[in-house]
């Protein structure tokens, strides 16, 4: 009952200090522009705003940057080697580069930077043009930049684009009832995370129509950013509902499920970005298995204080190198109980035995082999005299975050 207790004290906790919807939600604001000149050794000028920051998400996302960039203005061409960022365009026309090679893109367009490749954009016209910039980060909170001193004015320009680009292109909208479940709903991935390098996953395009209400997005093991184009409506997490409209951004954070729904007479058309918390490590499970993912087995072991250096020892110069010949065999772990004084201040349950080896193989089968071979019959006994007693129970896995 006490650790209940607990539990839905740090659950009221949490959602006591979760941030409303109304807090995340940031207006596109031209009068809290900052005039900026010479970005990233640029041409011109242009105004610029923070909408969504480094410490709003918990994942690498890093910034969402908008402005205005004047008429016969850009950003300069420059690398950034620890983030990833996607220029966007929701109208006029622009010169984007990237990796020295221009072409001219018609908003609504964006335009992926990739970690590694320089880019730069440049507004040839004498009008100025509405920008945004999504942005994430290889390393939390971290970003960096190499100007090469080039405006990009009176480029060459390629007819065709030799880069990645997309278009926020209603006709190409078709109909889904998986990602975003609602009614009318119309979705296309303009980029997948096979594009990025970073944990970056996705940037989709979504249209509600108008009368269209309940429209739910579940947000299971990643985080968005969304930006509206066009439209009105609400965003609900809960019974937190907030209001938004034409040039807002806001948020949804890991676990969190959103209602959407468009109480105005125009479509409702959001912008959307996603992050995965890690995509590095590779998620490889989605959701729950019907059969087990391989098998582990678990042997707890009493290990006296004059033996723990020498079983330590055994476990790296002995017990997996003989395991790591064996067929299906996918890894291994040992585990040191906490000292008395943590087990205590955790509360956890008192057990004798203070050391365990957690074995993997892809199948019971295999497993029984390496019980069977020769360098079984050299590990075991390393591991169990230096032991006062073991046991062990074996289970099936039904769920990980592991690569393999």
């Amino acid at each position: 009952m006490k650790r209940l207790m607990i539990f839905l004290l740090i659950l009221i906790s949490v959602d006591s200090f979760a941030q409303a919807i109304h807090e995340r939600i940031v207006p596109n604001d031209p009068e809290k522009y900052r005039e900026l000149s010479a970005v990233h050794d640029g041409a011109g000028k242009m105004g610029f705003t923070q909408l969504i920051g480094r410490n709003d998400l918990a994942s690498n996302f890093l910034y969402l940057h908008a402005g205005r960039i004047e008429g016969r203005s850009g950003i300069g061409h420059h690398f950034h080697h620890s983030i990833e960022e996607m220029f966007v365009i929701l109208d006029g026309e622009a010169e984007f580069t990237i990796n020295g090679r221009t072409s001219r893109i018609k908003a609504p367009a964006i335009v992926p930077c990739k970690m590694g490749s320089s880019h730069g954009i440049f507004n040839p016209s004498e009008e100025g043009l509405t920008w945004l910039n999504f942005a994430v980060s290889s390393v939390k909170g971290r970003g960096d930049a190499f100007d090469l001193g080039d405006t990009r004015e009176g480029a060459a320009i390629d007819p065709i684009p030799t880069f990645v680009n997309g278009q926020l292109d209603k006709e190409k909208l078709r109909a889904n009832t998986t990602a975003y479940e609602g009614e009318n709903v119309r979705y296309r991935r303009i980029l997948g995370p096979e594009v990025f390098r970073s944990d970056w996953n996705h940037v989709d395009h979504v249209l509600i129509p108008s009368g269209s209400k309940e429209v739910i997005r579940k947000l299971e093991g990643l985080e968005e950013v969304y930006y509206v184009t066009n439209g009105t409506g609400t965003v609900a997490i809960g019974s937190d509902k907030g209001s938004i409209q034409s040039h807002v951004a806001f948020f949804g954070s890991l676990g969190e499920t959103l209602t959407f729904s468009n109480e105005g007479s125009e479509d409702l058309e959001i912008l959307v970005i996603g992050i995965l918390p890690a995509k590095q490590s590779g998620r490889t499970i989605e959701k729950p298995l019907e059969n087990p993912k391989a098998m582990v087995l678990q042997m707890d072991f009493v290990v006296d204080k004059a033996n723990a250096k020498a079983f330590e020892e055994m476990y790296y110069s002995i017990y997996v190198p003989a395991m790591v010949l064996q067929t299906g065999y996918l890894g291994s772990k040992l585990l040191r109980l906490f000292p008395e004084k943590i087990a205590k201040e955790i509360e956890a349950e008192p057990t004798t035995y203070n050391y365990q080896i957690m074995i993997s193989f892809d199948t019971e089968e295999n497993r029984r082999k390496w019980v069977a071979s020769k360098q079984h019959d050299i590990a075991w006994p390393a591991a169990s005299s230096l032991a006062k007693e073991f046991k062990w129970r074996g289970y099936d896995v039904m769920g990980d975050d592991d690569k393999k």
